[in-house]
């Protein structure tokens, strides 16, 4: 019986894996279909408003969990600012000025330079020729797609685009470390539902004061089908089957998501949008996504090896 169960487990879990995998990488495409027509951080805050809303809803009116204490809600709000108000604001911020592939395989550096800011910051020991080996093939991967383009005539705004996704990035890698290093008593879809309800508010000042915003009335309904399926698909389901997926499946599997996004988010958007995808750029893409592969699982593996020689 227990085995079944177990069984059963995992099988949700592969499929919570398959969600989250799929749809966060048409969530970029998505993103780039509505900064097309409506500030950046707009619809960053209007979908975080509204994703916040429903998880912190659900939990405080169905569930009746109390309100994070005044320790939580300090954890809470830094998690927002990183992971939401600079990582997810400025990604997709970063799509208005550079395609959507190559702002996702940006994104999908995060564990190399989790690695490098260890190292500097930390003192770290975990590196190994394994690690270094995937940091080499993770940067030779993106000089591949840069040199794709790299006799073009590119304006400003691609670079500043390319700068914002870089930023947007490592603030995920610092969210990342902040979370290793502080740990939080608190249920995690209720503690994401805080961080983006308090990023939209920060995302909500942010874009009303640096930009001209469009008035919610004047928002095109192809916008509002946008933003209804980043909430719906993007913010919702694919964080309540990636939180699942983290329970269910060892850290090697569940982590893989990070690998399938950028290549989703090419491809789809290639269809969807026309964007230009060579054989250059997807073996430029596999040859990054094979470095961060290699530098998590050195880390991963250094990191058993540390624990197995405490014991």
């Amino acid at each position: 019986m227990n085995s079944l169960a177990k069984k059963d487990g995992k099988g949700k879990g592969y499929a919570a894996l398959f969600i989250t995998s799929t749809v966060w990488g048409t969530t970029w495409v998505a993103s780039k279909i509505g900064v097309n027509e409506i500030p950046a951080l707009q619809m960053a805050y209007i979908r975080q408003f509204i994703a916040g809303l429903c998880f912190v809803a659900f939990f405080m009116l169905y569930k009746r969990t109390p309100l994070p204490t005044l320790k939580q809600f300090r954890w809470i709000t830094v998690m927002a600012v990183l992971m939401f108000v600079f990582a997810n604001g400025l990604s997709t911020w970063s799509l208005k000025y550079i395609p959507t592939g190559l702002s996702a395989l940006i994104g999908a550096l995060y564990p190399l330079s989790v690695v490098i800011i260890e190292r500097l910051f930390f003192n770290s020991k975990q590196m190994t020729v394994l690690t270094f080996l995937g940091l080499f093939l993770g940067i030779t991967g993106v000089g591949i797609v840069f040199y794709e383009n790299a006799f073009s005539n590119h304006s400003s705004a691609f670079y500043i685009g390319v700068a914002l996704s870089v930023i947007a990035m490592l603030s995920w890698s610092f969210g990342t470390i902040f979370i290793a290093r502080n740990k939080a008593n608190v249920n995690p879809y209720y503690g994401t539902g805080w961080q983006m309800l308090i990023s939209s508010f920060i995302l909500f000042i942010w874009a009303e004061s640096t930009q001209p915003t469009v008035p919610v009335q004047h928002i095109s309904f192809k916008v509002w089908m946008v933003i209804l399926y980043l909430v719906v698909f993007g913010s919702i389901l694919s964080f309540v089957a990636f939180i699942y997926s983290m329970k269910k499946l060892s850290p090697a599997i569940s982590s893989l998501y990070a690998y399938i996004n950028p290549l989703v988010a090419m491809v789809v958007a290639s269809w969807v949008l026309d964007e230009k995808l060579t054989m250059n750029i997807l073996w430029g893409a596999i040859v990054t996504l094979i470095g961060v592969y290699l530098v998590n699982y050195s880390i991963k593996k250094n990191a058993k090896l540390l624990v197995e020689a405490e014991i």
